[in-house]
């Protein structure tokens, strides 16, 4: 009796040792863009693997990208690509440069109230509307009424890729309303008639996403699955995930390799953003 007790309590030593070998708390920070769609996948993730943890946070991808130098987070969530000096920073913290994943495509989308009567605006047009040089919706086809304009804070990842891309570098007008979060800006289009904003594509209900143009001779082409991924939908990017090398080993490298897999990638689907193409899928 007691060499099968013996052996039992030597089996379950062992089976407990497993099962606390591959337990895992990966915490992810970052891109605000991002945050439904991570929470999804660490929703996913975690019914299928229960001993492994995942919290997920937001406030930007300056944020993700400050917490990933600081050691704070062993995933930073960004929308947009990693800058020099924060390349350099995370080298001076940890000794390597931080491994970048593509995890999904997204059509970054212009929104409106859904009573504005404009349908389709040119990358110049809002350039000149989000920069201030034009004020009033009746200078792009719509109402005789000034344009109220939301924007997001200075450490989101969208801000930076919209004034990069769009206004080309230059300074969003000082009137802009300043939200935090994708969330905000819709809630605010959507009660402001004249109201205009952008954020990523699986944000919207509420509002009316405008087509684009890039420029006045092209045709006007609205975000989806298809554009976005040929590149005809002139504001469209990479979302991705940066870790520490020493850190993407074990649990944390399962789910990274998960969010890639098939089973990752409807999940993007799901939730409004586009799956990566296969051969993107390393």
């Amino acid at each position: 009796m007691k060499k099968i007790l013996n052996k039992f309590s030597i089996f379950a030593a062992t089976i407990g040792a497993v099962v606390s070998a591959n337990a895992a708390n990966i915490t992810v920070k970052g891109s605000d863009t991002l945050v439904i769609l991570a929470q999804k996948w660490a929703e996913v993730y975690m019914q299928k693997h229960p001993e492994t943890k995942i919290q997920v946070t937001g406030g930007g991808s300056g944020i993700g990208f400050a917490a990933l130098q600081n050691k704070t987070t062993d995933l930073a969530n960004a929308s947009r690509k990693i800058k020099v000096k924060e390349i350099e920073s995370c080298v001076k913290a940890f000794g390597k440069r931080p491994t970048e994943y593509k995890v999904a495509l997204d059509g970054l989308s212009v929104y409106v109230n859904e009573a504005n009567p404009v349908q389709e605006l040119s990358l110049e047009q809002l350039a000149g509307i989000f920069t201030g040089q034009i004020k009033n919706w009746k200078q792009v086809g719509g109402n005789d009424a000034p344009i109220t304009i939301y924007s997001r804070e200075n450490s989101s990842g969208t801000y930076e890729f919209f004034k990069e891309n769009v206004l080309k570098g230059k300074d969003f007008a000082a009137n802009a309303q300043t939200l935090q979060g994708t969330a905000q800006v819709i809630q605010n289009v959507a009660k402001e008639k004249n109201g205009i904003g952008y954020g990523g594509g699986a944000y919207g209900a509420g509002v009316k996403h405008l087509k684009v143009k890039k420029d006045e001779g092209s045709p006007a082409i609205e975000p989806s699955e298809e554009t976005v991924v040929n590149g005809t939908y002139p504001i469209w990017r990479y979302l991705f995930i940066y870790v520490n090398p020493a850190v993407d080993k074990g649990e944390t490298a399962s789910y990274l390799s998960w969010i890639r897999s098939d089973e990752g990638q409807k999940v993007v689907k799901d939730v409004g953003y586009y799956p990566l193409p296969a051969n993107l899928r390393r």
